[in-house]
């Protein structure tokens, strides 16, 4: 039994009650894949469980990863209370636990609240991913995985985004925050040699998600008969993500983290003294990555607006003679919206075999049933 327990790969899971993070753990739970090497696992998940949505919709998803917890007890799980804020915590954490990979989905989410509640984006996309990084440079990590977004592109013209291109015009501050959480992972893994690997998701949706997100939201409005509101005249296309595709790519590039590799002699080194040649620090490649994790299939407002309308239908969430039209207003765009989310994901494909396979109307169908079990 010792040698056993010698062998578990522990990992740390931030934003473990949120939409992405307890997917996550039910998958390492259930079917660990690439991440857990075949090996049992040491699973710690930190949420701080706060109230920017409904809380008992985070309480469902810690029941179902007890359950999961429950069936699978070659596993050992641990759910705590806490913020990444909390630099004290995150700090005692490491020093317990020796996490070999650490999985950061812990944030504030939303680019609408950001406008109005910027000192909480600040506190925890920024505070606590600096706690997280100087915990790994202390606790060395075997690789650092971020949740970073689609939003960095901000205004980008260019379709699809791809991480080749230039992300310096963010339109709101969550997405500022994202973009700076890529800067400081791509110096701590410089600076410390700390395998870091930033996940930009594209409009991730699915069964339990933030009820925040469009598709929720407006399954919660006409339920409530209330009038849904289609931003930018519904002239906005958006690359839907099924949270199966976006856990699956997770896991993937958990296994795999980015190498350093050293500086090669050539024309670029640096020669001391008249006679020493070395090679140029800023010539080697530093173990840091990023990737988009997207449909790439970025699907009209109005589009996906009559999808879900047929799938409440067929979920009986609404009744058959439910007057959709009525319930519909065309707006202008909101402050920090974009109008286009479409990701290049072809790095994914190429680097670990994978892009997102699972169809809106898939996902759709998925959502109004859970929906429809859930809220009777």
């Amino acid at each position: 039994m010792q040698d056993r327990q010698m062998k578990r790969k522990s990992i740390l899971v931030t934003g473990s009650a949120g939409f992405i993070g307890a997917n996550l753990v039910m998958r390492l739970l259930e079917n660990p894949g690439p991440a857990g090497g075949g090996e049992a696992l040491s699973i710690v998940g930190l949420d701080n469980m706060n109230d920017y949505y409904d809380p008992s919709l985070k309480e469902y998803r810690l029941k179902l990863i007890d359950k999961s917890a429950a069936k699978h007890p070659e596993h050992e799980y641990t759910f705590i209370r806490g913020s990444i804020a909390d630099k004290a915590l995150i700090d005692r954490l490491f020093a317990e636990h020796h996490f070999d990979i650490v999985v950061n989905l812990a944030a504030q989410a939303g680019v609408r609240y950001s406008i109005d509640n910027p000192g909480v984006y600040i506190e925890s996309n920024i505070v606590g991913f600096y706690n997280i990084l100087e915990a790994c440079r202390h606790n060395p990590v075997a690789h650092l995985v971020y949740a970073s977004s689609s939003s960095v592109y901000g205004g980008n013209k260019k379709i699809p985004f791809s991480v080749d291109d230039r992300v310096d015009n963010p339109v709101s501050l969550y997405a500022a925050t994202k973009k700076s959480n890529e800067l400081m992972a791509h110096c701590y893994s410089k600076l410390y040699d700390i395998p870091t690997t930033g996940l930009r998701f594209f409009t991730v949706y699915g069964p339990a998600g933030r009820p925040d997100m469009a598709y929720f939201g407006f399954t919660d409005k006409l339920m409530r008969g209330e009038t849904i509101k289609i931003f930018n005249y519904g002239n906005c296309r958006r690359d839907f993500t099924y949270v199966d595709d976006i856990v699956e790519g997770i896991v993937r590039v958990m296994a795999k983290a980015p190498k350093q590799t050293p500086a090669q002699a050539g024309n670029d080194d640096v020669t001391v003294a008249g006679n020493d040649v070395l090679p140029d620090p800023d010539r080697a490649s530093i173990p840091y990555a990023i990737y988009n994790i997207g449909g790439g299939q970025p699907e009209n407002l109005l589009d996906f607006v009559q999808t879900l309308q047929e799938e409440l239908l067929r979920a009986g969430v609404l009744p058959e003679d439910y007057d959709f039209e009525a319930h519909k207003q065309l707006v202008p765009m909101q402050p920090g919206d974009v109008p286009t989310t479409y990701a290049d994901a072809s790095a994914l494909e190429r680097d670990f075999g994978f892009t997102p396979r699972i169809t809106l109307r898939e996902g759709l169908r998925k959502f109004a049933q859970w929906y429809k079990e859930y809220y009777g």
